[in-house]
């Protein structure tokens, strides 16, 4: 199985205001030194201001790697410290966006964790970075990082080997969500799901249902006869 390392842990440093109905955003994450606890909904001392978009138990953490931050240095022309992109997690030696849903990762001794969906940037971000046209640019590019559920709790801390301890046999990545399934993918998650291989996240059961409708529509307008 694949390995790699935890380059840092990062946590809220502080509130940052927004023009959307919320009215603060968490983005702004640091680094912190020594072990952190790790629960269903995050990590302890972290926060998400909506848990509708960034948090809940899906959600729980955001994972993104080193090699696609510097990328993003190469383009923009400056650092990009741990916890720039509002990831709690900044890894080392693996490609965050190419995991596999349901694949599971185990940091340290205890804690087990769950690939859930992709980033989908937004105007937060966007406002946080301070790039015109960073959104769409960071879409493009589809270096999103994942979200991540706890599936066992413990503590974390920066250094950590990180393991994949279990791959789905459906082959279907992260990256392969947010660009957007095709029919043989969704079929490969139906079928991983319905053999009780992973269990998909409302965040890609809701792209299930968007495909699912198109195919149907685009089937509808279909001539008699085809």
């Amino acid at each position: 199985m694949r390995t790699g390392s935890l380059l840092a842990v990062c946590l809220l440093h502080g509130l940052l205001p927004t023009r959307d109905a919320t009215g603060v955003t968490a983005i702004d994450k640091r680094a912190v030194d020594g072990p952190v606890k790790v629960h269903p909904l995050g990590l302890t001392g972290d926060l998400q201001a909506s848990r509708k978009h960034h948090g809940g138990e899906s959600k729980a953490l955001y994972a993104y790697s080193q090699d696609d931050a510097d990328y993003w240095s190469g383009e923009l022309g400056r650092d990009i410290p741990p916890g720039l992109f509002g990831e709690n997690l900044r890894l080392a030696g693996m490609d965050a966006t190419a995991a596999l849903i349901g694949e599971r990762w185990r940091i340290g001794a205890d804690v087990e964790l769950e690939v859930t969906c992709p980033r989908t940037p937004c105007r937060n971000f966007q406002q946080r970075m301070g790039v015109p046209n960073f959104q769409r640019r960071f879409a493009e590019a589809a270096r999103v990082g994942t979200y991540l559920r706890v599936r066992r709790r413990g503590s974390i801390t920066a250094g950590d080997t990180v393991e994949v301890v279990t791959a789905p046999s459906h082959g279907v990545s992260v990256r392969d969500v947010f660009l957007g399934l095709n029919d043989d993918q969704a079929a490969a998650l139906q079928a991983s799901r319905a053999a009780g291989e992973i269990t998909l996240s409302p965040e890609i059961l809701k792209a299930l249902r968007t495909l699912a409708a198109r195919t149907a529509r685009s089937t509808e307008a279909l001539p008699a006869g085809l």
